[in-house]
């Protein structure tokens, strides 16, 4: 059995480890590149990289932690990640609670802005619709996609969440405002 302490000491050790890791990445990725971009492409063929680089962008954000979004494809434009029915999700009928969705597709809309907003441009998100189309009893695959192209403005974001039976449950807009960077 473990004492209080000793968790409290593999906890630190595990902070040390994963803040040397995000040190490590950072060193790495070209100062001229996508840094999202080019974590996904490192850790996507490791083993459990995904959910390291998943950890890391929910550390930045820390409310992510609370839907636990592991991402599974990135590419310019596009993410996708998926979050697991659990009882911190539910809500009192047992299915996946809409904000928690929503907060997932938070999630994957910001990674998706991260790796594909131009040097030049910054982001923030302006506003969300989403509508409820159907109960999420299952884990939720999440999605986030841009068609057109990034220039200062108010760009949209189409999201989905779906069931793993491919039903969507919620679909929807995030509206990012975008601007020049202040250099």
């Amino acid at each position: 059995m473990f004492t209080r302490l000793k968790l409290i000491q593999i906890n630190c050790k595990m902070s040390n480890l994963f803040n040397t890791l995000v040190q490590d990445l950072k060193k790495s990725i070209s100062p001229q590149g996508n840094y999202v971009l080019s974590a996904y492409a490192k850790l996507k063929n490791i083993p459990g990289g995904l959910t390291i680089l998943s950890k890391i962008v929910s550390r930045k954000a820390p409310y992510f932690q609370t839907v636990n979004p592991i991402i599974r494809k990135l590419e310019r434009n596009y993410c996708e990640a998926r979050m697991s029915k659990n009882k911190s999700v539910e809500n009192h009928i047992g299915t996946v609670h809409v904000i928690a969705i929503c907060n997932g597709l938070e999630y994957v809309m910001g990674v998706l802005a991260e790796a594909s907003v131009p040097a030049h441009l910054r982001w923030l998100p302006k506003g969300m619709q989403v509508d409820y189309l159907a109960k999420a009893n299952t884990d939720i695959q999440l999605k986030a996609v841009v068609e057109g192209d990034w220039k200062t403005g108010d760009l949209h974001v189409n999201v989905q969440a779906l069931r793993e039976d491919g039903v969507v449950v919620v679909q929807g807009v995030i509206t990012l405002w975008v601007t020049e960077k202040i250099r």
